[in-house]
């Protein structure tokens, strides 16, 4: 595999609002064309990513699951294992009180609570609290809370991350890993990265070229030397630079 795509999904190949994809379609297919693996790093879970991989028809390339926390295989199925989470869970309930309350978490999240604040559909939501590896949630104490709420984790192994919209705790493991490796297995000699917040830095930092996904709704990944950024937002941005990076590389795009 000469080139290999990485790509987030929310406010990236996704519409930060409605989820939807169709904009992108025309670069999606010139990958397809070109047998070029797309390998989605999303904070999504695997449940998630099956469908949404399912409904991109990249089936047989594996997916970068939780931040990088874990992976899901190329094929049609997720093996569950979530002791990694119900550990990472125990930690954050080992908490002082007035530290742990600060912090809600999926775990702690009806369904209807998850899709109160992602927007996704009830079955989507369901999806989305069958977690493995990590915990997104909420904050709402203060600086100085954030501070010591971060510090005592760590103390037990647990990095905290800021993202597009929740502070996600894990064991450290992140995006930038999981290219990495993949890249590795299949033989990438190039890699492109596509991202459009914080928590994509590392992965946007570990590809051969970076490419930021602008983003009208929170902070960007910050200063990467060399990378791109796209003139619009989401999925019409990506399929921009996709198809861009094609026709640079002579490569034919349908």
């Amino acid at each position: 595999m000469q080139l290999i795509l990485f790509s987030d999904l929310d406010g990236t190949l996704l519409d930060h609002q409605t989820y939807d994809f169709s904009p992108a379609l025309p670069a999606l297919a010139a990958l397809r064309s070109a047998g070029i693996p797309l390998i989605l790093a999303s904070s999504k879970t695997g449940p998630e990513l099956l469908a949404i991989r399912s409904a991109l028809g990249i089936n047989q390339w594996p997916a970068i699951v939780e931040n990088g926390a874990g992976e899901l295989p190329g094929g049609d199925e997720w093996v569950a294992d979530n002791s990694e989470y119900q550990h990472l869970r125990q930690i954050l309930d080992d908490l002082p009180g007035p530290l742990r309350r600060c912090f809600t978490g999926f775990g702690d999240m009806s369904v209807s609570d998850v899709v109160a604040h992602t927007g996704l559909s009830a079955d989507a939501a369901q999806l989305a609290k069958q977690r493995s590896f990590t915990e997104p949630g909420l904050f709402n104490g203060d600086d100085n809370f954030k501070v010591q709420f971060i510090a005592r984790l760590a103390e037990n192994g647990v990095a905290a991350r800021d993202g597009g919209r929740f502070l996600t705790l894990s064991f450290g493991r992140t995006k930038a890993d999981g290219l990495r490796t993949i890249a590795a297995r299949l033989g990438a000699q190039e890699t492109i990265a596509l991202g459009d917040a914080p928590n994509d830095f590392d992965m946007l930092v570990a590809a051969t070229q970076a490419i930021i996904v602008r983003n009208d709704h929170g902070p960007n990944p910050g200063e990467i030397a060399g990378a791109l950024t796209t003139r619009l937002p989401g999925p019409a941005g990506w399929n921009e630079a996709v198809l861009s990076l094609l026709d640079s590389r002579n490569i034919a795009s349908e």
